[in-house]
């Protein structure tokens, strides 16, 4: 979904009213498409959130401020530079165009007040956003736009700022509504009315016009030549409504989610296209609209396009690993048959005076089986028998050798992709850059990242996620291998309950029995919880072990996160948070 420019209008009122005078405090990027503007009024600080992202552009006030890099971008540099401490002046809208400006009394190097600006372009795939001086020339902007990329309009610091094309469309702000009819009639042909009115109008989206038609037709599909007199008497009546609304600004912020409840749409009209297909939910401000319906996807969004390098490393080294074992098992499958060279070299050693100098092969029987088969020994007729007995003894000892290196070395490659697999299903429970950063470093001490060079400011390590049983008992789960390990071998009690998913990729989960007998409703509750989080969420009936924490050790040189346990018992769950209501069967 993208803003249209008559949503638009109502948010730059909204900002005009809420942020004008403000004062910029502090300038953040979290990103190479967002901008955070913190202003500070004289009764209240705000958080002013300006995205270019494709799927998401926008410009209002949010309640959420994304985490911020360590080293700020050149971009934000910049703008602390030459923003910090000015004043917003005014927010302003080109008619219905996808495009806000702010502009910010400050004062320059020589300490004289200028107007800088800040254009938001909020359009799609081409959204941007752009640093203008006084002058109104580009002194930077969050995408550069060269020659190679646009033939029309370039975005290079020191050119004059442009405008985007303009549409060639009716502006409701400029536009009687009898205009929209003409322009209708006008259309070399004909079509959905909808469909016609989008390509008409400027700055009203296809749910606006979409909703146009619903009231004109009462809900039938309308073509927009044939319409009747009485239809196109009604359009005319919706169509000033309309026009009224934008003027001023008298829409109301709705969302419209579906019945599952996941978010549709957004408007400044109450919709009723839908009818009981979905919800049409009214919001207080505009903005707080926009914070519902963007941030838990953009925040997802965000974490995965930071984590598709660790994905990547963890993909490529987990399909590395089962090469290596499927190649490996192929060569311990050939180590299968090693007794017989050892039965060859003793029928040889046994009968040394059978075996005719030169033979290329000798026929003997083997005194190893009851029936005594006649079994066919090639020989190497360059030596002699007592020779090629050695020589089967020696292939012998090498596959000998070869089996146990085999074994181990599988051994270790399995424990090994067992270890990434725990790294992967943390790697999408991630939910912070600060979650991110401790997989990150937990990999680089394991020797799949190169180490940072120089000293490094180590790092408060985040808390496990803590949850409470309905009878109080504290339920602790770690959010990664670094965490499990501490949380169940260094911070939990002898007398704690530990959980795990059985066989299956999870957090360490902790009862904290605060020296009391925990109850089984509480070890039920937890193993919900682990079983949520754990490589198993979406299946029911998951195999939860549970055992004390005395039971718990940690191998020697095991990887993070890795455990041996006993005297443990099990229990199946369906995955859920506390009060799911889930049914489950010790």
């Amino acid at each position: 979904m993208a803003l249209d420019g008559a949503f638009l209008h109502h948010l730059r009122k909204e900002l005009a009213d809420a942020a004008l005078k403000a004062r910029v405090e502090k300038i953040y990027q979290p990103n190479k498409e967002e901008i955070v503007l913190l202003l500070r009024t004289y009764t209240s600080h705000l958080k002013l959130l300006l995205s270019a992202r494709a799927n998401s552009a926008r410009a209002h006030l949010t309640q959420y401020v994304p985490e911020n890099p360590k080293q700020p971008p050149m971009l934000c540099m910049l703008l602390r530079k030459r923003l910090a401490g000015a004043r917003l002046a005014e927010v302003e809208q080109p008619g219905l165009e996808r495009v806000l400006r702010l502009g910010f009394d400050a004062v320059n190097e020589l300490g004289d007040p200028v107007r800088l600006s800040l254009m938001v372009e909020v359009m799609g795939r081409y959204s941007n956003i752009i640093f203008v001086d006084e002058n109104g020339k580009i002194i930077d902007a969050l995408k550069r736009v060269d020659a190679e990329m646009s033939s029309e309009r370039l975005v290079l610091p020191g050119l004059a700022y442009r405008l985007p094309p303009p549409q060639k469309k009716l502006c409701l702000l400029e536009t009687d509504p009898e205009e929209v009819l003409a322009a209708l009639d006008a259309l070399p042909r004909d079509g959905e009315l909808s469909k016609q009115l989008l390509s008409v109008l400027q700055g009203v989206s296809p749910v606006v016009c979409r909703e146009l038609q619903h009231l004109t037709g009462h809900g039938r599909d309308l073509a927009a030549k044939a319409l009747g007199e009485e239809e196109r008497g009604r359009l005319l009546f919706f169509l000033r409504r309309l026009k009224t609304a934008v003027e001023e600004t008298s829409g109301a912020p709705y969302l419209v989610s579906s019945l599952e409840g996941k978010p549709m749409d957004v408007t400044f009209l109450p919709v009723e296209q839908y009818g009981l297909a979905a919800v049409v939910k009214p919001f207080p401000t505009f903005s707080a609209l926009l914070d519902e319906f963007y941030e838990e996807r953009d925040r997802r969004e965000r974490m995965r396009a930071k984590e598709q390098d660790l994905l990547r490393l963890l993909t490529t080294a987990s399909e590395r690993l089962s090469r290596k074992i499927n190649i490996q098992r192929a060569e311990l499958e050939q180590c299968a048959g090693r007794d017989a060279l050892r039965v060859a070299g003793d029928l040889l050693n046994a009968n040394l005076y059978q075996v005719p100098k030169g033979a290329r092969e000798v026929e003997l029987c083997n005194f190893y089986e009851e029936t005594q088969p006649v079994v066919k020994i090639r020989l190497d007729p360059a030596l002699t028998a007592a020779q090629n007995a050695q020589k089967y003894y020696k292939e012998y000892r090498k596959a000998r050798t070869a089996e146990e290196k085999l074994t181990e070395q599988i051994a270790q490659a399995v424990q090994e992709l067992q270890y990434l697999e725990t790294v992967l299903d943390e790697l999408s429970r991630a939910e912070t850059e600060k979650e991110l950063g401790e997989i990150r470093q937990e990999l680089r001490e394991q020797g799949y990242l190169k180490a940072v060079r120089g000293k490094q400011r180590p790092e408060k390590p985040s808390a496990p996620l803590e949850f409470a049983s309905s009878d109080g008992f504290r339920i602790l789960v770690g959010r990664n291998n670094r965490q499990n390990d501490r949380l169940t071998l260094k911070e939990a009690n002898n007398y704690d309950i530990w959980l795990h998913t059985k066989n299956i990729p999870g957090s360490h989960t902790i009862i904290v029995s605060g020296g009391k007998p925990v109850s089984d409703t509480a070890v039920l509750e937890a193993a919900r919880i682990a079983a949520w989080h754990s490589k198993a969420r979406d299946s029911s009936q998951v195999p939860v072990d549970y055992t004390q924490v005395r039971h718990v050790s940690k191998p020697q040189g095991a990887k993070p996160g890795m455990v041996v346990y006993v005297q443990y018992h099990t229990v199946y769950v369906t995955p859920a948070l506390p009060q799911s209501g889930a049914e489950d069967n010790a």
